[in-house]
């Protein structure tokens, strides 16, 4: 690869970080979200498992001796390492004996059985999940905010912006952040998330485990019922029931258990778990995991809504919308050690989205498409603010609403920051 072509990735300096630490890092993600040009970007040398080269005699040698794949300059990148689990021990085994700090690089798009793997590789390889990219990777965003900032309350600074109009933001929505798909003309956004929807349910589903069969019927049903409920904590019991009732079809709990984790394995979903402002808090909050697709424009291929669709139900569009900032927020805020959350308690309080940082300091989000929601959503995030700390729980440094359709990025006398999801950045 032409390492002079490669766009830049926030999960960069997070390998090159941890390249210092561990002795092999593995790099997992949905498939064609740039986890191979990442890491050749940082390594020294490469191997191709899937190569087709001489009838894929990568692939063949790995199978035979998987030692001899190992030689070369380090750290080593090998792709798609999952495609021969014997990679994993191989590997293990190498960086015992040597002892020395990033030596290999793994990527894989899917989780293999256990079948082939005798080790977990725990203290030796540490693993690193990808995602597609967010707006100020694709160049969708002009970075005049940090998210860092606005976690640790420093940012006064207010400023107008070019106003988003409704059709380009339904376009990023159905577009996704796949690199390849970035530069797409507007009208054939669509076509690469409905392709990589087929790929997994006609392909990729039906090679993770072959005593298992797949029914691919089914598998779409289910794929229309998530991105039905895009966005909300919707249990798996209740999936099956909308499949019921929506599709007409007999499907059991087991099947669609089954059928999420193996979906699950190939990287589709980015769950957000619950948060709690701290153990002593009285305020009992939920645990649901509020459900993604990795990338909103999985939920749109499957329920086949394009621009003029999602603009024509705006509140599938705010669901949407609302994926799509939250997939930026977690990999903004894991580009500096954060991790994203959702709150809810059962007095009725939500908020959107929690970004902890390392320190135990959090912020608390609310994601509008609209302007108009600006001022209801403040005055729900003051009043989640004082029950958690009447109820005993830490409060939160900062308060941020973000918005698709506002023309600027500033701090409220209340001091809850308003910034379009366009101007942000981690």
């Amino acid at each position: 690869m032409d390492k002079a072509l490669y766009k830049p990735r926030l999960i960069d300096s997070v390998i090159k970080e941890y390249l210092l630490v561990a002795k092999a890092i593995c790099i997992e993600g949905p498939k064609w979200c740039g986890k191979t040009w990442a890491s050749s970007f940082q390594a020294s040398s490469e191997f191709y498992v899937g190569d087709p080269t001489n009838n894929f005699s990568n692939r063949r040698l790995a199978e035979i001796d998987p030692s001899k794949i190992l030689e070369g300059d380090n750290p080593r990148l090998i792709d798609e390492w999952q495609e021969v689990p014997y990679i994993w021990d191989a590997v293990r085994m190498e960086v015992d004996k040597s002892g020395k700090k990033g030596q290999f690089i793994l990527t894989g798009s899917s989780t293999p059985i256990r079948k082939g793997v005798l080790h977990s590789g725990a203290g030796r390889i540490v693993k690193l999940r990808m995602h597609t990219m967010s707006l100020f990777e694709s160049g969708d965003s002009d970075g005049k905010v940090s998210l860092k900032d606005i976690c640790n309350n420093v940012f006064e600074k207010n400023f107008l912006i070019d106003s988003l109009d409704i059709e380009h933001l339904a376009y990023l929505i159905v577009r996704g952040g796949w690199p390849d798909n970035i530069k797409c003309v507007p009208g054939k956004e669509g076509i690469l998330p409905k392709g990589y929807l087929e790929s997994v349910i006609f392909e990729d589903i039906q090679k993770l485990d072959e005593n298992v069969k797949y029914e691919t019927h089914k598998l779409q049903l289910l794929l229309r019922s998530l991105a039905r409920n895009e966005s909300t904590t919707v249990s798996s019991l209740s999936l099956t029931k909308d499949i019921l009732a929506s599709e007409k079809e007999n499907v059991s709990d087991e099947t669609i258990t089954k059928y999420i984790n193996s979906f699950s394995r190939l990287f589709l979903f980015e769950n957000q778990r619950p948060f709690s402002p701290n153990v002593r808090s009285s305020l009992r909050v939920k645990q649901a995991e509020k459900r993604h697709f990795c990338d909103p424009a999985l939920a749109c291929a499957a329920l086949n809504l394009n621009v003029t669709k999602l603009i024509k139900d705006l509140d599938t569009f705010g669901f949407m919308f609302e994926a799509l900032v939250e997939r930026d927020l977690r990999i903004y805020a894991e580009s500096f050690g954060g991790e994203l959350y959702h709150y809810q308690d059962y007095k009725g309080n939500e908020i959107d989205a929690v970004v902890e940082l390392e320190n135990g300091d959090w912020c608390g989000i609310e994601i509008k498409l609209g302007a108009n929601k600006i001022d209801e959503a403040a005055q729900k995030l003051l009043k989640i603010k004082k029950s958690i700390i009447e109820n005993g729980g830490k409060g939160p440094k900062s308060l941020c609403i973000i918005c698709g359709l506002t023309n600027a990025a500033y701090k409220r006398p209340d001091g809850i920051y308003v910034i379009p999801i366009t101007s942000l950045r981690d």
